[in-house]
């Protein structure tokens, strides 16, 4: 059982917690890297969670958790966003770069949040999503010099797909028995007929299976280790951990540890595979992150209408948050 902060506001131990899972997500390019230098993006993303898919199945309970709510998460985090960052990068998007680019979830979450779950979104939030847009275009504007814009396209939606993924984990884990290790876990059970039928269709049904034959080679070992600290680092421990502290916190108090990715991303791709980012880049990556932090920050000070700082009112936020569902599950029943 999950206990929410009663006032919004990120203990220590949790803030410990959300720095692990930046240190944890920003190498986890790296291994993607690897794995990616070896096997087709979408059978790898396939790959990495139907090994952890059959012993969840086997193994751990199902969360008391609405199907949809567990659909949704898989779908986002699990589908989109690995469909898409996979391709992209395998399509030339630098590792780095992408791991910055990638954090656009964090204001697509703030908007997902404003659009379906009917979160007010203050002047300073709207400010910050239109600064994050700018850097965008600005990382787009150097890329189309450089190089073809499709991989930087395929990683915004690979973010836009994390978003929804956020608020499908959200939404999941409203209830009072819910256990975010059992939810993330269980998480991992949708990618994978998905993701291998697009890998099937696209990048033929054989050619995933021979690129894990040949793993038995001692000069694939890279590419197993990559495998290796997606599944138990990047999915069992960061993502769990994620959904730990999403249960406990308002999406937009959560997502700014994401923001913080990309500086081991980034530093971690210059040292090991010698990436330089160009200065335009990194420019617009610095407002791409600032906008995003306004985003998912911005006017929480202000007083409510009740004369209760935003904060304190999260305390009694459960009703509303029931209250939210009911409004999305009689949107979904209508033709």
């Amino acid at each position: 059982m999950v206990h929410r902060s009663d006032d919004g506001r990120v203990n220590h131990r949790d803030r410990l917690l959300g720095l692990t899972v930046v240190l944890l997500w920003g190498l986890n390019f790296l291994a993607i890297r690897y794995g990616l230098d070896h096997f087709p993006p979408l059978f790898f993303a396939a790959l990495r969670f139907a090994v952890l898919a059959v012993p969840v199945l086997l193994f751990v309970p199902r969360p008391r958790v609405p199907a949809r709510w567990l659909l949704l998460y898989g779908t986002g985090f699990g589908v989109l966003q690995f469909a898409f960052l996979f391709t992209a990068m395998r399509e030339g998007m630098p590792t780095g770069l992408a791991s910055l680019v990638l954090q656009s979830s964090a204001p697509f979450t703030v908007a997902l949040g404003a659009l379906l779950l009917r979160e007010r979104l203050r002047p300073a939030q709207m400010g910050g999503l239109a600064v994050a847009v700018t850097g965008i275009v600005v990382i787009g504007a150097d890329r189309m010099h450089v190089a073809p814009l499709l991989p930087l396209l395929l990683t915004l939606a690979g973010g836009l797909g994390w978003a929804f993924g956020n608020i499908g984990s959200r939404l999941a884990a409203t209830g009072r028995d819910v256990n975010p290790l059992h939810l993330t876990l269980w998480m991992t059970v949708i990618p994978p007929l998905p993701l291998f039928a697009l890998s099937a269709l696209t990048e033929g049904p054989s050619t995933g299976l021979r690129a894990l034959a040949d793993t038995a080679a001692s000069t694939f070992w890279p590419a197993l280790a990559g495998l290796a600290y997606i599944v138990v680092f990047g999915t069992v421990i960061g993502s769990g951990l994620w959904t730990f502290l999403m249960s406990r916190y308002p999406a937009g108090t959560v997502a700014p540890f994401s923001l913080l990715v990309p500086i081991v991303g980034i530093a971690a791709s210059w040292a090991v595979l010698d990436e330089d980012p160009t200065a335009l880049q990194l420019a617009g990556g610095v407002i791409v992150i600032a906008g995003a932090f306004v985003a998912t920050t911005g006017g929480r000070v202000r007083q409510s209408g009740n004369g209760r700082s935003p904060d304190r009112a999260a305390a009694s936020a459960a009703p509303t948050e029931v209250s939210r569902i009911g409004d999305l599950e009689r949107a979904a029943s209508r033709p």
